[in-house]
């Protein structure tokens, strides 16, 4: 297998597996932000981790895009 092939795959499946697995944190820290409407600054540290993760998955997701498309540009071009 082609390098370029298992770094796609590989920066695919371990990408899956941290989003998969911070999920459930991350859904707790939202209900916790819901529930407190009072503005502390718990709070506030626990929506900005929730802002990174959404921005980290973006990027995650964007990455992935990109190794894809290079390699079937690779294979098929």
């Amino acid at each position: 297998m082609d390098v370029l092939l298992q770094i796609t795959i590989g920066f695919i499946i371990i990408g899956f597996v941290v989003l998969a697995s911070m999920k459930k944190g991350m859904e707790s820290k939202l209900a916790i932000i819901k529930a407190d409407m009072e503005g502390e600054p718990s709070s506030t540290k626990k929506a900005k981790s929730i802002i990174w993760w959404i921005w980290s998955t973006t990027a995650w997701g964007i990455v992935s895009m990109f190794l894809a498309v290079w390699c079937f540009h690779n294979y098929f071009g």
